[in-house]
C-alpha cells in the first residue's frame, strides 16, 4: 500500500507509555520507551501506530511507513496471500507448496538433485551375476538370455517414459537408450524439457500484411488484426485507438473513445489472478473515475478491482481451459456532480487463452 504519513505529535513533552502487571507484591508501573521528540522520525512500526493488516509487514521510511508482503507471498486486496510457486513448474517430479515457499519431492528411484529441483537416478545397488543395468539398456547374460527385437543381442530398451509423467513438460519420446520431449505445435524445446512459445511475429514466421494488417502473438499461435478496427461513427487517430467526434451527434450516448489492446495467458491459470491493469491517462479537477466490465464477461469469468481514482485491475476469477478468446470491453466513466459532467472511454481487450499451461 501506498506510504501513509501520520499526525505529527503536538510540541508538548513526549509521553511515557506504561502498563499495569500482578506482582507478588501488589500492582506496579512497567514503562516502555518514551516516543521519539517531534523532529526526530517516528517510527511508526515499532511504536504499531500503522495500519498494516496481521498479514502484512511494516517498514518504516522517514516520515512515513509502508506495508509489504513478506516473501512467498502477494498482495491480493489488503491481504497478502501464498504465492502458489508449483504452478510454475519448479520442480521436476512433485511440487508440494507451503506458506510461503515450496518444495520439490521425487518419485520412487529418485532422489533431489543438488538444485533442489532436479531428480536423478539414484545408485543401484550391484546387480545380479545374471544381469547388469548400463544406462538405459538392460543388460542380460547367460546361457539363454532374451535377444532385443531391435537390436538382435542380449539387451533390452528400458522405456523412461513410463516411469515418469514428469520427465518432459509436454511429451516424452522414448528412442532406444534414451529418451527424448516434445513440445505442440507453435511451441520451442527449452533446454531438454520444457516448452517455449514461438513468437511469430517476431521472428518473422507469420502470413500478416505488413501494410493494413498487425501480427499479434500468443500461447502457441498467432493472429493477423486489422490496423483499422475503428467502425461508423468513430474515426481512427492513431494506431490502435478510435475518437468519436463530439460534433456528431450518434456521438452523444457513446464513448468518447475506444483503444484496442490484446494479451495472452496460459490454460487451466490458478485464480485469482490479477492480469491487467487499467490507467487512467488524464487527470480533472474534481472529478472521479470508477471502472467496469461494459460487455464480453457473460459467464462472469473476469472482475474489476478497483484500486484508486486512476487505476483498476482485471482479474481472473475462474480457472479458463482453451484455446478461447474473449473480448471484453473495459469502460472508465469520468464524473464531476457540480459541474454536471460525464464521459467514458472504452479499452476493448482481447484475451487469448492457450491451448496448455505453459
Amino acid at each position: 500500500s501506498s506510504p501513509v504519513s501520520p499526525t505529527v505529535p503536538s510540541p508538548s513533552p513526549p509521553p511515557t507509555l506504561s502498563l499495569i502487571v500482578s506482582h507478588s507484591n501488589g500492582l506496579c508501573p512497567i514503562s516502555k520507551p518514551s516516543l521519539p521528540p517531534t523532529w526526530a522520525d517516528m517510527d511508526e512500526c515499532e511504536y504499531e501506530l500503522h495500519d498494516c493488516q496481521p498479514s502484512q509487514q511494516c517498514v518504516n521510511t522517514p516520515g512515513g511507513f509502508h506495508c509489504q508482503c513478506p516473501d512467498g507471498y502477494r498482495k491480493i486486496g489488503t491481504e497478502c496471500v501464498d504465492v502458489d510457486e508449483c504452478r510454475y513448474r519448479y520442480c521436476q517430479h512433485r511440487c508440494v507448496n507451503s506458506p510461503g515457499s515450496f518444495s520439490c519431492q521425487c518419485q520412487s528411484g529418485f532422489q533431489l538433485a543438488s538444485n533442489n529441483r532436479s531428480c536423478v537416478g539414484k545408485r543401484h545397488p550391484p546387480c545380479p551375476p545374471r544381469e547388469l543395468l548400463v544406462g538405459s539398456w538392460l543388460s542380460v547374460r547367460g546361457e539363454g538370455a532374451p535377444l532385443s527385437p531391435s537390436t538382435g543381442q542380449g539387451r533390452l530398451d528400458i522405456d523412461e517414459c513410463s516411469y515418469s509423467s514428469y520427465l518432459c513438460q509436454f511429451q516424452c519420446v522414448n528412442e532406444p537408450g534414451r529418451f527424448s520431449c516434445a513440445c505442440p505445435e507453435g511451441y520451442q524445446l527449452l533446454g531438454t524439457r520444457l516448452c517455449q512459445d514461438i513468437n511469430e511475429c517476431e521472428t518473422g514466421t507469420h502470413q500478416c500484411s505488413s501494410e493494413s494488417q498487425n501480427c499479434v502473438n500468443f500461447h502457441g499461435s498467432y493472429r493477423c488484426v486489422e490496423k483499422n478496427r475503428c467502425l461508423e461513427p468513430y474515426v481512427q487517430v492513431s494506431d490502435n485507438r478510435c475518437l468519436c467526434p463530439a460534433s456528431t451527434p450518434l456521438c452523444r450516448e457513446q464513448p468518447s473513445s475506444i483503444v484496442h489492446r490484446y494479451m495472452s495467458i496460459t490454460a487451466d491459470r490458478s485464480v485469482p489472478s490479477d492480469i491487467f491493469q487499467i490507467q487512467a491517462t488524464s487527470i480533472y479537477p474534481g472529478a472521479y473515475n470508477t471502472f467496469q466490465i461494459r460487455s464480453g464477461n457473460e459467464q462472469g469469468d473476469f472482475y474489476i478491482r478497483q484500486m484508486n481514482n486512476l487505476s483498476a485491475m482485471l482479474v481472473l476469477a475462474r480457472p479458463l481451459s482453451g484455446p478461447r478468446e474473449f473480448v471484453l470491453d473495459l469502460e472508465m466513466v469520468t464524473m464531476n456532480t457540480l459541474m454536471s459532467y460525464r464521459s467514458s472511454s472504452v479499452l476493448r481487450l482481447t484475451v487469448f487463452v492457450g491451448a496448455h499451461s505453459f
